[in-house]
């Protein structure tokens, strides 16, 4: 068996990982990328995108379900019909001409991909189980990025009825009932995109209110926006299992009475849990921090030479926090000085309306010792929200009370998550309230109310 020596080696070409590699090779490292399945991961595959794509059409058909009633807009149209088949199939497009575009640009700047699931020999030899057969590679640096799966409830396992985020993109019918154990941002995206497409959904959260990451402000419209659409939240309740039949998710909801919930199908989301097994993790000597590989302010892990990157490392699980690790660890390797000194992740939850939220909330600021200035602009005084119909929601901004420094900003509201780059920007660069208020935001926009927002916290919003 020919060995192949390298001197970066990736294990997982998820956005991470070939984030990594392409940079990698730009910069003239000799790279072998390692991955089991396509290129992309599941953000690419089973993911950030699929899921996208499923809400939109969602979208779209909730939106021609309206127009076949009376409308304010005055138009007529007949109740739509939708193949879900066929939705499946645009989106199963969509993603393979990512996977191909990511495996362009890999070959483009010189990577070596390698199919398969690589396994430690010891901390610089890996063996991949090809689908040709076993292959040894050899690197000087080794960058782990094996990414997370969906967690699996032990008395609600995956199979038919019961389903994972994974399974509920490759639907090609749509349940009559959905029952979705996890209030959580995985859940409700995919579970109000099921509802507009026409299942009966009813969400089961465990803790007292769904997405408990967020403060109660930014939860508002979107509970609003649920009971709109007549979805069921049950919160402090707590998912058991199926009923006898098999026909019903069976859940205490307080009291220790069972209630059962009638479901074709039940899916789970209560989170994800970082790939640490099966590729030889007790070959190797890592210090660990909890279930996740522990790394340094460089990625580096305990071990020298070798780094991980991704939701293999910890929260937040995100796709772009994980582009940002390889971009950076592909640079340190080519002798650049890196270091990880990002002041925010931007973090999106697709539901509908979107949250964004960049930096600190005014409860981490307070919980911090920050003396603060806060204050919101809602889209109900904004002129574009108001012309899409859509006026749910608002930007608010948390700032130090003595320099004005911006330290957060968050909204709730439609289309808000092509705000997040102009937040992050913000707290990036270092941003006070005054910048922000003196910068022409173009009219009519909802970017509008990101000014608002900083002209309100200083005590002269013009709008309102």
């Amino acid at each position: 068996m020919k060995e192949i020596k390298t001197k970066l080696l990736i294990i997982g070409a998820g956005p991470g990982g070939y984030v990594c590699a392409i940079r990698a090779g730009q910069l003239g490292i000799d790279t072998v990328v390692i991955e089991a399945g396509k290129p992309g991961g599941t953000c690419l595959n089973v993911g950030c995108i699929p899921s996208k794509a499923l809400i939109h059409a969602a979208d779209e058909y909730e939106k021609v379900s309206r127009l076949s009633g009376k409308n304010a807009l005055g138009i007529s149209t007949s109740k739509p019909k939708i193949d879900l088949s066929q939705t499946m199939e645009w989106k199963d497009g969509i993603v393979s001409r990512l996977n191909s575009g990511v495996a362009g640009l890999l070959k483009k700047h010189g990577v070596k991909t390698v199919e398969g699931w690589a396994k430690f020999r010891d901390g610089k030899t890996v063996e991949v189980d090809t689908p040709t057969g076993p292959q040894i590679i050899r690197a000087e640096y080794v960058v782990i990025g094996t990414g997370s799966a969906p967690v699996e409830l032990p008395f609600l396992p995956f199979g038919d009825k019961v389903i994972s985020s994974t399974d509920a993109l490759s639907l090609t019918e749509i349940p009559g009932k959905l029952a979705v154990v996890g209030g959580g941002y995985i859940g409700l995206e995919l579970g109000i995109a099921y509802a507009k497409l026409g299942s009966e959904v009813t969400v089961v959260e465990a803790e007292s209110s769904i997405l408990p990451q967020y403060d109660k402000d930014l939860i508002r419209p979107v509970l609003k926006r649920l009971d709109a659409l007549g979805i069921k939240v049950m919160t402090k309740a707590k998912a058991k299992g199926l009923s006898t039949k098999g026909n019903s998710l069976l859940v205490e909801n307080g009291g220790g009475v069972d209630h059962k919930i009638p479901a074709d199908k039940i899916l789970v989301t209560v989170g994800r849990k970082p790939v640490t097994h099966g590729w030889g993790l007790e070959e190797i000597d890592l210090r660990m921090d909890g279930p996740f590989i522990h790394i340094n302010d460089k990625c580096q892990t305990s071990m020298r030479g070798t780094y991980a990157i991704g939701d293999v490392t910890g929260e937040p699980m995100l796709a772009h926090r994980a582009m940002a690790q390889g971009e950076m660890v592909a640079e340190i390797i080519a002798g650049e000085k890196r270091t990880w000194d990002k002041v925010c992740i931007p973090a999106v939850c697709f539901t509908d309306p979107e949250i964004v939220t960049a930096g600190l909330s005014p409860k981490e600021a307070k919980d911090m010792g920050y003396a603060i200035k806060t204050d919101s602009f809602p889209f109900q005084a904004n002129g574009r929200a108001m012309s899409a119909e859509r006026e749910e929601g608002f930007v608010r901004i948390v700032a130090r009370a003595d320099n004005h420094l911006v330290l957060g900003i968050q909204a709730v509201g439609v289309g808000v998550s092509e705000l997040s780059a102009g937040f992050a920007l913000a707290l990036e660069m270092g941003a006070r309230l005054e910048d922000i208020a003196a910068t022409i935001h173009a009219h009519p926009t909802q970017s509008e109310a990101l000014q608002e927002a900083a002209l309100k916290t200083l005590g002269h919003a013009l709008h309102i």
